[in-house]
């Protein structure tokens, strides 16, 4: 398959897949788990053309989002695209039962079982739903049939759940699908977005997930997008993240010792996600957010910095 590098290709990618849509889907309604991500957004994009009112948009509220997430979700998608979209509020669900996990692939297997069962759930309450479409790109693939790491969105569905899976952008790297996604005429906010994971923050709150620890995940990933975005980084550095790992170090504070978690800023450029290196940034925008974190997340007294390309380490953590 020639890789989608232009707008031209990107409009035979449209046509064909939006004639292969509604060649499997028929007059059936497709429940899509929209995460808000590009890839997923592309795919309700390439639905909506494809069979209009027929695509229900679900989006969880897992607790693993990032600040200000589903606020935007909801706005974009219902006020702005006017889709068919369904909130559900499942935060203490999925903590509850992450609660003590701290094997990375076991947290991934039951964030991605919960996300099963509340798409059943869900499609339970609505009629002609035969179809389950998903953001699976070709890196989540890869990663999965290597054994690198799950991917929820991979592998297929429990043969107890009768759905058949709409997946349009499978064979496609990141790259392509934002090149898609412009074709689309998707907003450059949303194609242009950093990638995140479909654990969320779970992946980035190592160990086992503990409330506390996870709202200076959220907290400090505010801080750090928000200052990329004022350096005029943002679009430039393909995705800078944090993570708070389950120990702690000494440090000081008020002049007092203190115990308390590090947080790790994760920056990385790629093209396809296969690969990637890290970028030189200014050590004094990197001053300024250990800073900023140090003083304003709850829990935290030491910022790190991750310098490891891919391979050998993965973009995520876990």
């Amino acid at each position: 398959m020639q890789r989608i590098t232009g707008e031209n290709l990107a409009k035979q990618f449209i046509d064909t897949q939006i004639e292969a849509l509604r060649s499997q889907i028929g007059n059936s309604k497709v429940l899509l788990a929209l995460s808000g991500g590009v890839d997923s957004s592309v795919v309700a994009a390439l639905l909506i053309k494809a069979i209009g009112k027929n695509l229900v948009c679900v989006h969880v509220n897992h607790g693993l989002l990032r600040k200000g997430e589903p606020e935007q979700v909801i706005k974009v998608f219902r006020d702005q695209l006017g889709a068919e979209l369904i909130y559900v509020d499942a935060v203490d669900r999925f903590l509850d039962k992450l609660a003590g996990v701290s094997d990375p692939e076991q947290k991934r297997h039951i964030i991605g079982k919960e996300f099963i069962d509340v798409f059943a759930e869900e499609a339970a309450k609505l009629q002609g739903i035969k179809f389950l479409a998903q953001g699976t790109i070709y890196p989540d693939i890869l990663e999965s049939k290597d054994g690198i790491k799950a991917h929820h969105n991979v592998g297929g569905l429990p043969p107890e759940l009768d759905f058949e899976l709409v997946e349009p952008v499978k064979l496609l790297y990141k790259d392509e699908v934002r090149v898609v996604g412009k074709a689309l005429g998707l907003p450059d906010n949303m194609v242009f977005r950093q990638p995140f994971p479909g654990p969320g923050l779970g992946v980035r709150c190592t160990g086992a997930i503990t409330r506390e620890r996870l709202e200076a995940v959220r907290e400090s990933d505010a801080i750090l997008r928000e200052e990329f975005a004022a350096a005029g980084l943002e679009g430039k550095v393909w995705q800078y993240f944090t993570i708070v790992p389950d120990y702690k170090s000494t440090g000081i504070k008020d002049g007092k010792r203190s115990y308390e978690w590090p947080v790790i800023i994760r920056a990385v450029n790629t093209r396809d996600a296969v690969t990637a290196t890290v970028p030189q940034l200014p050590i004094d925008l990197l001053e300024h957010i250990t800073a900023r974190i140090i003083s304003e997340v709850k829990g935290v007294n030491r910022v790190l910095f991750d310098m490891t390309p891919k391979p050998t380490a993965t973009i995520e953590w876990e």
